[in-house]
C-alpha cells in the first residue's frame, strides 16, 4: 500500500492543504470543513511548517506537485485542472 502524500500530516492537516493547493482562501476551508477560520490559520502554520514551506505559494507549489489540489473544486465552483 502506498503512503498518502505528506505522510507527516495529520488527515486533517492534509485536507487543509488539499484546499490550500486549489486556491481557496481561509474562509472557504473553513466553510468547506466546518472548522473556525483561526483553526484553518491554525493549521496553514502547522503544514507549512511540517512541509518546510516558506510561503503559501511555495506551499501549494509542494502540494500540486505530489498531487493535491487538483481534484478539489476551485472556489468558483470549477474543479482545477490536471495540466502537468
Amino acid at each position: 500500500m502506498e503512503a498518502p502524500p505528506f505522510a507527516q500530516l495529520t488527515d486533517r492537516e492534509r485536507e487543509v492543504l488539499d484546499r490550500v493547493a486549489a486556491g481557496f482562501d481561509n474562509a472557504a476551508i473553513a466553510r468547506a470543513l466546518f472548522l473556525s477560520e483561526k483553526t484553518v490559520r491554525n493549521y496553514v502554520s502547522l503544514v507549512m511548517a511540517k512541509i518546510h514551506a516558506g510561503s503559501r505559494a511555495e506551499a501549494i507549489v509542494l502540494a500540486r506537485s505530489a498531487g493535491l489540489g487538483l481534484d478539489q473544486p476551485a472556489p468558483g465552483g470549477q474543479p482545477q485542472s490536471r495540466r502537468r
